[in-house]
């Protein structure tokens, strides 16, 4: 019988550890922070077999999905797409395996009506919701095996206080992080966890900023980033707005609870009613339509998290809604606004100033509650059951950026956004990839500060991206691997890089890095630089169903997705056409595409001699003679007779084994372990297989 019990999200007492004033804990890896990246670096790390303590925040695990009140999965337009003759369905290909089993379960845990429903919430602008309690009961079933096993301590109630530094130890060298002091909120207990490597998983970047970190903070100036777009100056105080996230149900008409009217109601400005609004305004050709708050597309089915009915549409006395509303314009008021709070910025204030915001931004969310139940929506009850509150407001405000590390590499506005990526699918591929992402623009929810950029029309639309290991490792220190919304990013790219799915997919990355960091005994920054140990990293992440790499058409459970995906993040084999998504694993290759992919793989120095070696291949007019040239002189292929070498042509097996044995015959047996050397014509699929045995076999991985 389990040791490990949970009610209502939250595991029984006995489970947590409580370190006693003054103690130390060891274990291999340090997750500090209660993010939704700490979750799922955690649970990683300790499906590789790693120990973990986790210390965080609160009791619940999950972050944006549990404490924060947000069950509702902000996702982008491929993870909602659905099975096609030529493309699989997106929870399939745009997220990992772990991260699919979450929505699953989540499934499961709340059907609708006694049934099994893909949307249990059927909330109007996300594919999948469920309760925060849900969610937490869901992202606690997986950590109860370690539980038992000792394999994970978790510690709640629990702030970073110091950050324990130790010093280079060759001049000019990088100083690492050790361990972290904590203080524990409940007991006023410091006690200290060392690791050989810690995550910064907070959701405020607090590490950095305990430790001294180099990092920013806001809207960074062009100087800081090279982003284009941004001023000369860098304006800190421009950050993304945050807000308190509340649960509330449709009751029967006069079964309503009123919330309490928060002091200073109508007179602090963070407490203007005037701006509040119940209904959903949109404009279309010069006319103005209104959405009431409980009509199909109005604001309470927004982020609706559990329904009656099996219609999603159907809005019905008992359904519950986590009321998140950010800005909208209305014909009256001009620009009116819900629960987000603007005034103001988390990061880069003390703690005191801090504490003072988060203060007012959860009276802001009372606020709209009872300005909600006194202007038309009076049957609103809060649900407090849900969120681990009284009131129904969640513990913690939706964080919506943190500060963020000066990494080896800094994702910028020109590798996510549309218009530098014209007539191509994807962004930017960074050939280091260990996860992917896709929010449809960059969400900017801004302050109320001046100053902010605010890009438009293809400035702001987002590709899918790729998130590159090297923004993970922070740029003068060893020992610590960047997480949750601490990473890499800029202010803008934060914008799509911060959502849900995104999210899960960093803290997964940065606890496969932390993993390999123990295994080797190497730094995360060796690992992410040195190509061998970046590949292997990248191959053994897609072994176990996290995609680097963005392809609709070959999901996670394929039998040659480590292949494809690993060949197609180094620029080896990747789509035919750089216009859409498709990898196309059973289409044909053609002896000119091998041939330009052999040359890559070897990184053979191409020439471009004068005279042809075939009349078929002709300088200025074949894009791949170079190639062909190359491989030519080093006596590598040959053409078909005639003085012919037909690039075009669809290739055999029988040839690409021949080109194997000339390029690299100690591999060939690894290359053609799965594959017939026939005159069957060779798929992509196949193609991918050979090379990447070939490049195991090269980088003796």
């Amino acid at each position: 019988m389990s040791q490990v019990s949970q009610r209502n999200g939250i595991f029984a007492e006995n489970v947590f550890i409580r370190p006693r004033d003054g103690s130390t804990l060891s274990c291999s890896i340090l997750v500090a922070g209660g993010s939704t990246a700490a979750y799922s670096a955690t649970l990683a790390a300790l499906r590789m077999n790693v120990d973990v303590c986790l210390v965080q925040p609160l009791k619940m695990v999950g972050g944006q999905f549990t404490a924060q009140g947000l069950p509702a999965s902000d996702d982008g337009d491929l993870l909602k797409q659905e099975v096609s003759f030529s493309t699989v369905d997106g929870e399939r290909l745009a997220i990992s395996k772990s991260q699919r089993w979450f929505r699953q379960r989540q499934r499961q845990l709340q059907p609708v009506a006694g049934r099994f429903q893909q949307n249990p919430g059927g909330a109007w602008v996300c594919p999948m919701t469920a309760t925060p309690v849900v969610a937490a009961i869901a992202l606690n079933e997986p950590l109860i095996p370690y539980l038992e096993s000792g394999k994970l301590r978790l510690v709640p109630d629990s702030d970073p206080i110091e950050v324990i530094l130790a010093a280079a130890e060759t001049s000019g060298g990088r100083q690492r992080v050790s361990g972290v002091k904590f203080r524990d909120r409940t007991t006023g207990n410091q006690f200290t966890v060392t690791a050989p490597v810690t995550l910064e998983a907070t959701d405020f970047g607090d590490l950095l900023e305990l430790a001294n970190l180099p990092s920013r903070v806001g809207q960074e100036s062009r100087l800081d980033t090279g982003e284009a777009i941004l001023p000369d100056q860098a304006i800190p105080a421009c950050q993304q707005s945050f807000t308190f996230n509340v649960a509330v149900e449709y009751t029967a008409p006069g079964q309503g609870r009123l919330v309490s009217k928060p002091a200073g109601y109508g007179r602090d400005f963070w407490l203007n009613p005037y701006e509040f609004t119940g209904d959903f305004w949109i404009r279309k050709d010069q006319q103005w339509s209104k959405k009431n708050f409980f009509e199909p597309f109005g604001i309470f089915r927004y982020r609706r998290v559990m329904r009656q009915a099996i219609s999603e549409k159907a809005v019905s006395i008992g359904d519950v809604s986590v009321i998140n509303w950010g800005t909208s314009d209305h014909p009256d008021k001009g620009q009116c606004c819900g629960n987000d709070f603007r005034w103001g910025q988390l990061i880069g204030n003390s703690r005191a100033e801090r504490a003072t915001l988060i203060n007012r931004a959860r009276d802001r969310a009372q606020a709209y509650i009872y300005y909600l139940q006194t202007h038309g929506t009076a049957d609103l009850k809060p649900r407090g059951d849900l969120t681990w509150s009284a009131d129904g407001i969640a513990l913690e405000p939706y964080v919506r950026e943190a500060r963020r590390g000066i990494a080896v590499t800094t994702i910028r506005h020109e590798d996510v956004a549309e218009s530098f990526f014209p007539g191509q699918a994807r962004a930017r591929c960074f050939d280091d990839s260990v996860g992917i992402g896709q929010y449809h623009y960059l969400d900017l929810h801004g302050n109320l500060v001046p100053g902010h950029v605010s890009p438009k029309g293809k400035d702001v639309a987002a590709l899918p991206f790729s998130l590159p290991a090297k923004s993970l490792v922070p740029m003068t220190t060893d020992g610590l691997v960047l997480s949750a919304k601490s990473l890499g990013t800029t202010h803008i790219t934060n914008a799509a890089y911060r959502m849900h799915p995104m999210e899960w997919a960093i803290g997964e990355a940065s606890g496969f890095l932390a993993v390999f960091a123990i295994w080797t005994g190497e730094s995360p920054r060796r690992i992410v630089e040195a190509v061998p140990l970046l590949r292997k990293l990248q191959g053994f992440m897609a072994r176990n169903g996290v995609p680097i790499f963005w392809f609709d058409d070959v999901p996670h459970d394929d039998p040659d997705f480590e292949a494809i995906q690993v060949m197609a993040a180094t620029g080896i084999i990747r789509s035919e056409n750089a216009d859409n998504l498709h990898f196309r694993p059973y289409a044909n290759v053609s002896r000119a595409v091998v041939s330009t992919a052999l040359v890559s793989l070897l990184a053979l120095e191409k020439i471009s001699p004068p005279r042809p070696s075939f009349s078929d291949v002709q300088p200025g007019k074949h894009w791949a003679y170079s190639n062909i040239e190359t491989l030519k002189a080093q006596g590598i292929i040959a053409g078909i007779g005639g003085d012919r070498f037909a690039p075009d042509a669809m290739i055999t097996r029988r040839q690409l084994s021949y080109l194997i044995k000339a390029a690299m015959p100690q591999a060939y047996g690894q290359a053609f372990e799965r594959i017939s050397p026939d005159n069957t014509p060779l798929t992509r699929r196949e193609l991918s297989r050979a090379f990447y045995a070939l490049l195991k076999a090269q980088l003796a991985i």
